[in-house]
């Protein structure tokens, strides 16, 4: 007891037993050790099937190419953007610390009916070769496919409440009142997603290679076994977290301030009425100021000294006499949904790229399928493709955190060296050249086939090798290194600490979107094409009759286009804060 009393509190933090957290005892470097473990085994658990699972779904379950790529989609996203309910779960009513346990044991058992399913033959659609076959090979239906899609769609609760919990439950070990803390954290970030790369690694080879030579039941039973394992070693760093106190709903705030803001305004229109907006007065201004200084030292976050100076209509919320007493809002109310506003659009300006990252899990594995996979005496997987990107992420990530950005930091004399949004757009544009070559690529494999005589052949490899695969990999492997970890951090920064769960969840968000997305632009595509003489762009059980090169110079296109209205909204963005190095 003594020793506690020596200890300042962490105010706002709670231990795993819900006491209150202590200086030098909770919180840390080695807390933030264990989510960076963690997080190995997670997506090891989430990656080993999920890259493979569109050739499970074409070969194992009889579905289309174009069904089979939809269904990932939807699957992929659906997973991350249920990590928007694990991060409002963790800011309103629950501790990160919770939501990681809860979601863990959802996705093992979502992984334990797959598992079941895969080894259960009575469970899977009759054995059939479509390449041999006469007759078109019966889909999965009926009790077996509401089987699979219980198994993925829990696996997609499971990883949603993971995704929009554990970034942040690492981040909120680290002491952002201190530079050294803030170097920090932006370190844990960019091992964050290193620790993302060496999962997707483990599970890209090793598991991809055992699900496609001793069964989809053992791939199945490795991620199983995996995610079940992460559970002890989180709880194992249990004594060295702090827990952020929930502090309710943030969508409650956003939408109390929205309404508020838009009653009070009408009510002010109003001759006849008897209220006084103060809000856009100079004194009442200078007010504002004074009040979000208090609270955001009360906070401890930094005071952002032009935050009445913009989105002015949401001042309104605050008056002194609102239309009603449940619609009355603080100042600290009005500025954190200022600052998710502001950000909104950064976020709309990422999805693009996630849409075209979607291509690497369907149409992508689906080429190489059709090339030459051998190195040496050894088949590679279609789905291993991965390595390549996951390799120079492995590489690249300790090689930024340790060189570039120092090196930055000395040569801006700035704490953050290189900006949020410089990232983020750096790995924009990253994905503009990836398409291309993905084109360029396509282009190159068609020829092949079509001067091999194997245009119209659906088992027998072309002659070329896999490897020209690996090119738009590496591209797009590289944007969502620079664009993830710049997204992650950024939301985390700069949202307020109330919101900072559900702000983080916006990045797994975004790649929801653009899975989603993905599947919009297929069926749009087909959709267009398909109306005149010529067979739509992307249907058909051949992948080599498929007009691919074609949509990949439009997403190179679509994504060009983002690119200009990301620069638009970044150039005009203001950091809550700008501080220098010390």
């Amino acid at each position: 007891m003594e020793e506690e009393h020596q200890l300042s509190r962490w105010e706002g933090y709670v231990d795993w037993r819900k006491r209150s957290a202590y200086r030098g005892r909770h919180g840390g470097m080695l807390a933030a050790c264990f989510v960076l473990v963690v997080e190995i085994l997670e997506n090891l658990a989430f990656l080993a099937n999920a890259s493979n699972l569109v050739l499970y779904l074409s070969d194992y379950m009889h579905l289309s190419p174009s069904k089979s790529a939809n269904h990932v989609t939807n699957f992929m996203g659906t997973a991350f953007l249920l990590a928007l309910l694990g991060g409002f779960l963790s800011d309103a009513f629950f501790t990160t610390y919770h939501i990681y346990l809860t979601s863990a044991v959802i996705e093992f058992l979502g992984l334990v009916v797959l598992t079941i399913q895969a080894h259960l033959p009575s469970l899977k659609p009759l054995s059939c070769d479509r390449a041999t076959s006469n007759t078109p090979c019966e889909e999965v239906h009926g009790g077996k496919v509401a089987i699979l899609f219980i198994g993925l769609y829990l696996v997609a609760l499971g990883v949603g409440g993971i995704k929009g919990s554990l970034p942040s439950h690492g981040a909120e070990q680290l002491d952002e009142s201190t530079p050294k803390g803030r170097k920090q954290r932006s370190t844990f970030f960019n091992y964050y997603v290193f620790c993302l790369a060496c999962g997707a690694l483990i599970a890209v080879t090793f598991v991809v290679w055992v699900a496609d030579n001793k069964g989809w039941e053992w791939g199945f039973g490795i991620s199983t076994i995996t995610i079940l394992l992460s559970i002890p070693v989180f709880l194992a760093g249990s004594v060295t977290y702090r827990n952020k106190i929930p502090s309710g709903s943030p969508l409650t705030t956003i939408v109390k301030v929205l309404l508020a803001s838009s009653l009070n305004s009408c009510s002010y229109r109003n001759p006849s009425s008897a209220i006084v907006n103060t809000a856009t007065s100079p004194s009442h201004s200078t007010t504002i100021k004074e009040e979000v200084k208090e609270e955001n030292a009360k906070a401890g976050e930094e005071s952002t000294q032009t935050t009445t100076e913009s989105l002015k209509f949401l001042n309104k919320a605050v008056i002194s006499n609102p239309v009603h007493g449940t619609m009355e809002c603080s100042v600290q109310q009005v500025e954190d949904v200022k600052v998710v506003l502001k950000v909104l659009p950064i976020f709309a300006c990422t999805i693009m790229l996630n849409c075209c990252l979607a291509q690497l899990s369907t149409f992508s594995v689906q080429q190489a399928a059709t090339m030459n996979t051998k190195l040496g005496s050894l088949k590679v997987p279609p789905a291993s493709l991965p390595v390549f990107p996951v390799l120079f992420i492995i590489i690249l990530a300790p090689i930024y955190d340790h060189f570039i950005i120092p090196f930055a930091r000395k040569v801006t004399k700035s704490e953050m060296g290189i900006t949020h949004l410089q990232r983020i757009g750096f790995g924009l544009v990253l994905s503009i050249i990836a398409m291309a070559i993905a084109a360029v690529v396509e282009i190159k494999r068609k020829r092949v086939a079509t001067y091999s005589g194997l245009l119209d052949s659906k088992n027998k490899p072309l002659p070329i090798t896999f490897f020209w695969i690996a090119f738009q990999y590496l591209f797009l492997g590289s944007a969502d290194l620079f664009t993830l970890a710049g997204l992650l951090e950024f939301f985390f920064t700069e949202a307020p600490i109330s919101m900072r769960s559900l702000a983080t969840s916006l990045s797994w968000a975004s790649l929801a979107m653009g899975y989603y997305l993905s599947s919009v632009i297929v069926s749009i595509v087909n959709g267009v094409t398909g109306n005149s003489r010529h067979k739509p762009w992307l249907s058909g059980g051949n992948l080599n009759h498929y007009h691919l090169e074609r949509f990949y110079w439009l997403m190179c296109v679509l994504s060009g286009l983002n690119f200009l209205h990301y620069l638009f909204w970044a150039m005009r963005y203001k950091y809550r804060s700008t501080r220098t190095s010390t």
